[in-house]
């Protein structure tokens, strides 16, 4: 019971803050609200394997909803393969399957992130160190529960918030710099500045909806629309020195990619002609 109240306490919210997170008049329902809140805080590390969530009755009590807005928040987290709910037992975070990735290239990469710094500023809104959860263990390839350092960002294009930014960098590497550093430079020179080679990156690119805590970020109403970015990033040696997940406000940022057709080569279909444009310019 007491572990589950940590988690309800750690993942609602108090019973005088917890109305302020969701939007009732917006345009996505109160319980995917709920979904989305419980989902990034899984996604986040903050939730592992094992940890119960809130139960119905914490739900209603914590953000003021039906005991039926309730029990359709945590079945869409068990449809998620998220969570499972058993009787008697409570909801608990279940191991996830790997999400299916897309490659890519590192080239030009570089250069972009140059370019972000000249035109954006990045802010640090957290910055400390934790024991690293199931996924960001897989992510960086080390045991669950080795520490890491955290850092949640917001970084700004004239002056409005464009993307939310949550970084996990293996400890031997992040001791190399502080929050100061990270408020003034882009992350991906002070890892080489730490003397990381960094050689490639892979990564998922998806949508998602902004939750109410990204909201008050980003400025945007919960409920908005947003492009979810993961990136791994690998030194020459192979090994992982860099997991981030980046939120991007659709009205400030998109990817853009160039192609060709091939159809001399007996099955005709569709290449990359290069790296990327400007446009789409990788936070790091």
């Amino acid at each position: 019971m007491a572990r589950q109240a940590e988690a309800v306490k750690d993942t609602a919210g108090t019973a005088n803050g917890a109305h302020g997170r969701l939007n009732p008049s917006g345009p996505v329902p109160l319980y995917h609200q709920i979904f989305l809140i419980i989902r990034n805080k899984i996604y986040g590390g903050e939730l592992t394997p094992g940890d119960l969530v809130p139960s119905e009755q914490d739900l209603t009590f914590e953000f003021g909803i039906s005991r039926i807005t309730a029990k359709r928040a945590l079945n869409e987290l068990a449809d998620a393969g998220l969570v499972i709910r058993e009787r008697g037992r409570g909801t608990r975070v279940i191991q996830r399957p790997p999400v299916p990735a897309v490659t890519s290239s590192i080239e030009g990469w570089l250069e972009n992130i140059s370019l972000m710094g000249l035109s954006t500023e990045a802010e640090v809104l957290d910055f400390h160190y934790v024991p690293a959860g199931e996924d960001i263990a897989a992510a960086l390839e080390i045991d669950p529960g080795t520490e890491v350092q955290k850092a949640v960002r917001v970084r700004r294009l004239d002056g409005q918030p464009m993307s939310y930014l949550v970084t996990f960098v293996p400890q031997d590497i992040g001791s190399k710099y502080d929050r100061d550093d990270l408020n003034t430079k882009p992350l991906l020179h002070l890892l080489e500045r730490a003397g990381v080679d960094v050689a490639s990156a892979r990564q998922t690119i998806s949508a998602t909806i902004c939750d109410s805590e990204v909201a008050g970020v980003l400025e945007s109403p919960a409920g908005a629309p947003l492009i979810e970015v993961r990136r791994v990033v690998r030194d020459r040696n192979d090994r992982p020195v860099e997991y981030i997940r980046v939120l991007y406000r659709p009205d400030l940022y998109h990817f853009e990619m160039s192609m060709r057709r091939i159809t001399d080569e007996g099955d005709p279909h569709w290449t990359t002609t290069g790296s990327a444009p400007v446009t789409d310019r990788p936070d790091d």
